[in-house]
């Protein structure tokens, strides 16, 4: 009886130290792009309070474009882990796929562009102040050039990724960081020899920091013998429309589904501001300490979509079960952890982030302890749509979870975050509630599709 269980239980250790050397250095380099934003708005903030928010005002922007970019070219890693599972060895089709994830990001970043060359005109239309929008405007229009690197080097990290080789995508994260850092800090503040531009120099500062993110990884690929074989930038301008619109079609409905849950974050900012500064404070910070515990099931969800699609073209029905479920128990057990860390210490969580002493703050720290208190019972959920999405991503089904994106997010959690917070008078608690019911909603139906499409064998060979 204990020899039948062996191989089976060998089985599963084997899939777990595989998501797990595959997730460790995602989650790394998730954070370091973290990091590359949050030093920009330091040094933002150092230059002055109007300058931070002409800044955050226009990142804003950009942001709401590059999500959805990003969610595009994301399906380059699902295709390639289908590929490689199918034929190991395969070469030509891993290509095709890098090359025309690429020329579906300059695709996308020609009209972004265009739109974003007008932030002020944009920024006017929906009331923002004159004052900030120019400044927002000066800012993007150096900063939009980043766009098309960013997505590059995405499509670059989801090619080592899909070849179970992520460390090099954190080594040239974590060096785009210190570059990040060194440039912004010079060209904001006219260190180092560099000119004083202020907000221009910040978006300079990130465009070449990108740049050269994308430029270190398309030497890793190029040079590196585990990698250069696939020759990913050979022939980069032969057409294959084919393919092209194979990325399309599996990647449109991703980047709706993160242009949903994260356009949902950004209207509970603006219902606080309804409310007033003191819940939009409140809301920033409790948001800050989520987001940073969402960086591990995004690792894990990246990995996963990997593990899934592997086994996905090796046609291995068990090994999709077991990549799927390694990585979900993985992702709910770390949120499971976070959570009782919001709730076991909220008080010292959010005083991190204000200062005590300061009269003003002592309105904002006790309402930031109750949304952390929400926060922290949203972590399961957020942690079971997340790496749910990427488990079913690496089956190639997106269009469906995008239509619960729709529904858990834009119906059911706006409704009551709009109902309980200003019919019923909860503010900004009830605002939370509802991103918390959106959250439950959109992991409950995710998980119910993976379990039925792995109960009844549908995974469209």
């Amino acid at each position: 009886m204990l020899q039948t269980r062996n191989p089976e239980s060998r089985l599963w250790r084997d899939e777990l130290r595989a998501t797990v050397s595959l997730a460790w250095p995602l989650v790394l380099t998730n954070l370091t792009q973290s990091l590359i934003q949050s030093t920009d708005v330091v040094l933002l903030g150092w230059a002055g309070a109007r300058t931070l928010a002409s800044a955050t005002i226009g990142i804003n922007l950009y942001y709401a474009f590059l999500i959805f970019g990003i969610g595009l070219v994301i399906a380059a890693a699902p295709m390639m882990a289908k590929e490689l599972g199918a034929r190991r060895h395969s070469v030509r089709d891993v290509r095709r796929t890098v090359r025309q994830a690429m020329w579906s990001a300059l695709a996308i970043c020609i009209p972004v562009w265009l739109l974003l060359w007008h932030t002020k005109a944009i920024l006017l239309a929906i009331g923002q102040d004159p004052g900030l929008a120019e400044g927002a405007q000066s800012f993007v229009r150096t900063l939009m050039w980043a766009m098309l690197p960013v997505l590059w080097y995405m499509v670059l990290r989801s090619f080592v990724s899909a070849l179970e080789r992520p460390i090099w995508s954190l080594v040239v994260g974590a060096s785009g960081v210190v570059f990040n850092a060194f440039l912004n800090y010079g060209l904001i503040f006219g260190k180092f020899g560099f000119p004083a531009l202020g907000l221009r120099g910040a978006g300079i500062g990130s465009t070449c920091a990108n740049s050269f993110m994308f430029l270190a990884m398309a030497a890793v690929v190029s040079l590196h013998p585990r990698f250069r074989r696939y020759r990913v930038l050979g022939r980069f301008w032969r057409p294959d429309w084919e393919r092209f619109r194979e990325v399309w079609k599996l990647g449109l409905p991703i980047a709706v589904t993160l242009a949903l849950e994260i356009t949902i974050f950004n209207a509970a900012v603006f219902l606080m501001g309804l409310i007033g500064a003191v819940s939009v404070a409140a809301h920033a910070i409790a948001l800050q300490i989520a987001a940073f515990s969402f960086m591990v099931p995004l690792g894990l969800s990246q990995a996963v979509t990997v593990r899934v699609g592997l086994a996905f073209g090796r046609r291995d029905r068990s090994g999709i079960a077991r990549a799927g479920w390694t990585a979900f128990a993985l992702g709910v057990s770390f949120m499971a952890l976070m959570a009782l860390l919001m709730l076991a210490i909220p008080h010292h969580l959010v005083t991190l982030f204000l200062d005590t002493a300061d009269p003003a703050n002592a309105p904002v720290i006790p309402l930031a302890v109750s949304f952390l208190f929400l926060a922290a019972l949203f972590q399961i959920f957020d942690g079971a749509q997340s790496v749910g999405a990427g488990m079913l991503r690496g089956l190639h089904d997106t269009r469906v979870p995008m239509l619960f994106a729709a529904f858990g997010y834009w119906v059911v959690g706006l409704a009551t975050a709009v109902g309980l917070g200003f019919g019923l008078g909860w503010q900004g608690v009830g605002i939370w509630t509802g991103l918390a019911t959106g959250l439950g909603v959109v992991a409950l139906l995710i998980v119910s599709r993976w379990m039925r499409r792995e109960s009844l064998g549908l995974l469209d060979w």
